[in-house]
Order: C-alpha cells, then structure tokens, then sequence
C-alpha cells in the first residue's frame, strides 16, 4: 500500500513538472530538459509525464516523447510487477 501511494505522489510530481515546462516555454524561461524528464519516466513516473503531455498539449509532436514515453510506461508496469 506504501508503495502504491509513493508512486501516485510521485507521477502527481511529473505531471507537475511538465506544466511547470510548459509554462516556462510560454514565458521563455528556463525549461526542464528533455533528458531529465525521460529520466524521471524512466523511474516509474511515466504515467505522469503523459498525462501532462496530452492535459497541457506538451511535448506531443516530439517522436522522441510520443513513441518514448509510452514505451516506458510498458517498462514501468513490468518492473511494478516483478517487484
């Protein structure tokens, strides 16, 4: 059950981040680098990081986060299995 509400807080987090890039690209501040965000998909955030591309339309003519994302969202699902 921990891990369960540690993962839900932390995809609540990616989902923020991305608005938060989303709003530094509309006022030409300092963005969230793609890297990062992949990294934070990578660690069982995925699930946040598209829900932010598509509820903030972020992101979403990039192949790279289009096909990448969900395909690390498939990994995280596995890896929650396994452990």
């Amino acid at each position: 059950m921990e891990v369960e509400l540690l993962l839900i807080a932390w995809n609540v987090v990616t989902l923020l981040l991305m608005l938060m890039d989303k709003n530094q690209a509309k006022q030409g501040g300092r963005r969230i680098s793609e890297r990062a965000l992949f990294l934070c998909a990578l660690l069982f955030g995925a699930l946040g990081i598209l829900a932010g591309m598509y509820t903030f339309r972020h992101k979403t003519k990039h192949v790279s986060f289009v096909i990448g994302v969900p395909c690390l969202l498939i990994l995280n699902l596995l890896g929650y299995y396994y452990i």
